[in-house]
């Protein structure tokens, strides 16, 4: 078996890089990671032995509030209750549940949506609420701006309007995992999965080429090949192997907004008001509900938010070799519309700023990422899109079209591996391993 990466450094969304000063080591792309410890694909696979160490931080989430208080998740939803006060049943009814019924649930939120549910019971239970607006969700389900917000800013992660459906599964999924699995990430970098997987691949005789674009499907001598790449760049590269109508449907595949980030070089730790907020390796920074939603829908409607919805990880405050000793990282973004060219970095920081009065003070060098240069350093990234396209109902279930097998096309011993084929977006491997199973299948 041989991979072959287009880029000079393995690892496409999971790389890591000193972006802004010596010593300082940021994720490029992809940064908290629930689902490396939560992926069947990576359970199965020895990677503590080569070399992965997955940090956990002693609460998963935080989301602050103007009030100088914060809403924490942690690993025990007991313990994320007794900090909801009187939302507290309502969030263990809601999210509690699909925790206690995640095996059940597993095989349907990390496979094909078509496929035959294995508890159609338990799945009803869950899409009865995972399939309706996250709004209607927060605002059906909880009486408190602190509850409403944590659903919210977790159903963001969507980059979907949350008036839309089904912007509520992912606040439950992401909420679930983080009391079944944590949000942890790789001590040293995101990149230490890429290299742990290689690792892997080499021990059981595969080969890895980095700096070895394939530019044409015609020019591989293989009777299987499986493509990471987007629907438009698999009708780039073996548009003469697939069949017109196919073609097109491909080509029409639809993508999200786009994502701008910002990586800074601190001097010490953020100054959070609520300091609680200082054990959580993710903080979400939007306030309350009314104005994630807000900031939300600007970038379908080509807008960008005055304020917007801002994702941060704090990884140097649990492990410290991601900076020079005393100093620290901080990796930010938010959502804009797709392929903006409009510089968020300073709605970014006022929104960091709002919450931690004194962090510009802070800050020794920046990195900006706009949507562009996400896809110029990763060509899967269309425009910013993390997500490898929208992820609306019907693309939950067309992705990239209508199939009982997404990973195959038309085309013979050519398959589509990418976040593009379900359950899309994300560190998981279950695109890679299902496209692999459906190949298998067809070579018996």
């Amino acid at each position: 078996m041989l991979v072959r990466e287009a880029e000079e450094t393995i690892g496409g969304g999971v790389r890591s890089a000193e972006l802004t000063l010596p010593g300082f080591v940021h994720d490029v792309c992809s940064s908290i990671h629930p689902f490396v410890p939560g992926s069947p694909f990576f359970r199965a696979l020895p990677l503590g032995e080569h070399g992965l160490e997955i940090v956990h931080p002693p609460s998963a989430l935080a989301h602050p509030l103007d009030d100088g208080s914060a809403v924490l998740v942690h690993r025990s939803v007991e313990e994320t209750v007794a900090g909801l006060g009187e939302d507290g049943e309502a969030y263990r009814r809601l999210v509690g549940s699909v925790a206690a019924a995640w095996a059940d649930l597993e095989q349907v939120l990390l496979g094909p949506l078509l496929a035959l549910p294995r508890h159609p019971v338990t799945l009803g239970r869950f899409s009865a609420h995972a399939l309706l607006p996250a709004a209607r969700i927060a605002r059906g389900t909880f009486a408190t701006e602190r509850a409403r917000a944590l659903f919210a800013g977790c159903a963001a992660h969507s980059m979907m309007p949350l008036e839309r459906s089904p912007t509520a599964a992912f606040g439950l999924v992401l909420l679930a995992a983080a009391h079944v699995f944590d949000w942890a990430f790789p001590r040293g970098g995101s990149q230490r999965i890429a290299d742990a997987l290689v690792s892997v691949l080499r021990e059981l005789g595969g080969e890895v080429a980095a700096d070895a674009a394939v530019d044409s499907t015609d020019e591989l001598e293989a009777t299987t090949v499986l493509c990471d790449v987007v629907p438009r760049e698999l009708v780039r590269i073996a548009g003469s192997q697939l069949p017109s109508r196919y073609a097109a449907r491909l080509a029409r595949f639809p993508h999200g907004p786009g994502a701008f980030k910002v990586d800074f070089a601190l001097d010490g730790p953020i100054p959070w008001t609520a300091a609680e907020c200082s054990r959580a390796g993710t903080v979400h920074l939007g306030g309350t509900l009314t104005e994630i939603q807000a900031s939300e829908r600007a970038p379908w409607s080509g807008r960008h938010a005055e304020r917007p919805f801002v994702l941060l990880a704090q990884h140097s405050l649990f492990d410290p070799s991601r900076a020079p000793k005393g100093k620290h990282t901080a990796w930010a973004y938010c959502h804009v519309p797709n392929g903006s060219t409009v510089d968020m970095t300073e709605r970014i920081e006022a929104q960091i700023e709002r919450f931690a009065p004194g962090f510009r003070d802070l800050v020794l060098a920046r990195s900006v990422l706009p949507p562009k240069e996400l896809e110029r350093r990763n060509r899967n990234v269309v425009g910013g899109d993390l997500n490898a396209g929208a992820a609306t109902l019907w693309r939950l279930v067309a992705r990239p079209v209508v199939s009982s097998s997404p990973y195959r096309t038309p085309a013979r011993g050519l398959y589509l591996c990418s976040a593009s084929t379900p359950p899309g977006g994300g560190v998981h491997g279950m695109c890679g391993y299902l496209a692999a199973r459906s190949a298998l299948r067809d070579a018996l």
